[in-house]
């Protein structure tokens, strides 16, 4: 999926002048790979400090850098991230920007560097990064960013499995530019052209200045007419797409765990409240649910858990709304344990073979009463579930320990999520509910014979609409078979199929993505795995790094050092880490992590 985006507007008056800016995107089957290039001229008579400044979607990595500057390039080169955290400290020291990314509102994070450029001299910045879609409620979602004096010219997506259904919505899609955008599509292909004019730019609301600023959301979903998944096989990497469709949800017992401790004071408690609303709005009738609120005590709505009928679920709605934060201390030990007896004294009372149990925090993660160790809460809590539930954490607050309640969750099958404190907390969880407490399938094992090198092909639940990806490396042969082991309704099915390398992929695209991608993902799972299988921290981080540092993916252990023309220090491109306070320059760029 080719994108560019190029800018078309003139000059501006302090004699720099963004001459093309294009953006290219492949996408291939779920993968994409996108490279920003931003070609600048200085015209004024003397040097001067010429600017790239971009947004990039969270969940990818950065994987090139480059400034080309009269015929010279320099490259960024990834290294371990001790390699140049010392070189990082003393640019901050000199109060120089020595960071590059800074996180940036709920998905994407900034990408800022400078450098100096003589007069009638030119400057080519160049950046790449990867990533994979998520499939989302039904459907995958490419975001592309574009800032001032940018206009989108094309965009393209191939998928061998056809294309179910396209979408295009964003700023840069609506109003005025409406009509701007055209769309072709084909059986596997399918053409996004956005190619404003000058003068159209200039006519949009708030560009007469600065030209374009929105974004662009590609909305899609591909054809799924095999139950058993999809393969793609080539030069000794396969992947495995599965992602079932028409099943029935399985019914839920959920216990929500409420902090209102005097830390949730304000807008957490508030958003608290909202986001309750919400997530009860999306209960099913055949759901059991729960609510324990907790200060320095612990409060339960009902003794147990209660069908999710019109009446509980009013009642449940009168009780969220008269939750205010009481000023106490924070008792998160107690009260997760609490919601993990609710759960066993269910299945000590009925049957709930045919059913799966999950708990839902809300919390800002910071325990202050009882136990407040964050190790010996973490233990607790994973011993107390014990692999039974599944823990989701929704945190809130801009000081909110997101990586507390991320390992907790991560250690207990769930997920965590972070909260930002704005007023739209229920547009936050939009779909929250469906998308991680609706699971289909229990217990899918994914076997494959003559590979080594399995990312995670295991799942205790498997949930509405995600699609799940078993990427090999290392195929001996050609032919790769493999048994699907499902559970449902406690019945378990075995499916077995093969596929040959040559009639799988058309090479049509990059050769090497199946293997960027296996790179791309054993690196988020080994990253998560630090989090579940703390003795093997060091190993897991290791083999993370390697990873890190062979593809040259900007990753939470590595950094990339970006030279300059001499007289110029060096930087350092970081990744931000979600919920850590952000070390600021000249950009306010962030230090690193996920």
């Amino acid at each position: 999926m080719p994108v560019c985006i190029q800018k078309t507007l003139g000059p501006v008056d302090n004699g720099v002048d963004i001459y093309s800016f294009h953006i290219k995107s492949m996408v291939q089957s779920r993968y994409a790979m996108t490279v920003i290039t931003s070609r600048v001229a200085n015209l004024a008579n003397e040097s001067q400090e010429l600017n790239f400044h971009v947004e990039i979607p969270k969940n990818a990595f950065i994987s090139k850098f480059s400034m080309t500057i009269d015929g010279k390039i320099y490259d960024g080169v990834v290294k371990e991230k001790a390699e140049a955290q010392q070189q990082y400290d003393q640019a901050v020291q000199r109060g120089q920007s020595a960071g590059l990314v800074s996180a940036v509102g709920r998905t994407l994070e900034e990408f800022k560097t400078s450098v100096t450029v003589a007069a009638h001299s030119k400057v080519t910045f160049e950046l790449t990064y990867e990533e994979l879609l998520k499939r989302r409620l039904g459907q995958y979602e490419l975001l592309i960013k574009a800032k001032p004096t940018q206009a989108v010219k094309d965009f393209k997506i191939r998928e061998r499995q056809g294309i179910r259904f396209l979408d295009t919505r964003g700023k840069l899609v609506s109003n005025e530019l409406a009509k701007v955008t055209r769309i072709s599509q084909s059986d596997d292909e399918a053409t996004v052209q956005f190619a404003p004019t000058k003068q159209q730019q200039e006519q949009c609301p708030g560009c007469e200045t600065n030209g374009l600023d929105g974004d662009l959301l590609i909305v899609y979903d591909v054809n799924r007419p095999k139950s058993k998944g999809d393969f793609q096989v080539l030069k000794g990497y396969f992947v495995h797409y599965f992602a079932p469709t028409d099943l029935p949800r399985i019914p839920k017992n959920v216990v929500f765990i409420i902090d209102q401790s005097g830390s949730m004071h304000g807008i957490k408690i508030k958003q608290t409240r909202e986001a309750l609303l919400k997530i009860l709005g999306d209960i099913s009738e055949e759901d059991h649910f729960g609510l324990i609120s907790f200060d320095d005590a612990i409060y339960k709505w009902k003794p147990n858990l209660v069908p999710a009928t019109p009446g509980n679920l009013e009642a449940a709605r009168a009780f969220v709304r008269k939750i205010v934060d009481r000023g106490g201390k924070n008792y998160i030990n107690n009260a997760v344990l609490e919601g993990v007896r609710m759960l066993n004294n269910l299945a000590e009372s009925q049957n709930t073979k045919d059913s799966i149990s999950i708990l839902i925090l809300l919390t800002d993660g910071d325990p202050t009463s009882g136990v407040t160790n964050l190790d010996s809460i973490q233990a607790n809590v994973k011993e107390a579930i014990g692999k039974r539930y599944s823990l989701y954490c929704l945190g809130f607050g801009f000081d909110v320990n997101y990586e507390f309640l991320e390992k907790m969750a991560l250690q207990n099958l769930g997920v965590a999520r972070r909260i930002y404190p704005d007023s739209d907390a229920d547009l936050q969880l939009q779909g929250f509910y469906e998308e991680v407490a609706t699971p289909l399938l229990l217990d899918v094992q994914l076997s494959y014979t003559g590979v080594s090198n399995l990312t995670q092909s295991n799942f205790t639940l498997l949930q509405c609409n995600k699609v799940h990806l078993v990427l090999i490396v290392d195929v001996f042969s050609a032919v790769v078979t493999c048994r699907l082991c499902l559970q449902k309704n406690n019945e378990v099915t075995y499916q077995d199929m093969s596929v040959k390398e040559e009639n799988l992929l058309d090479i049509y695209i990059f050769e090497m993505y199946i293997q960027r991608l296996w790179a791309y993902l054993t690196v988020k799972q080994l990253l998560e795995k630090e989090y579940v299988y703390c003795s093997e921290k060091q190993a897991l981080r290791k083999q993370a790094l390697d990873l890190s540092v062979k593809y040259s993916f900007v990753t939470p252990l590595t950094s990339m050092v970006v030279t300059k023309p001499e007289g110029e220090d060096s930087q350092v491109l970081h990744k931000p880490k979600e919920g850590k306070p952000e070390h600021r320059g000249k950009f306010g760029a962030a230090t690193l992590s996920t």
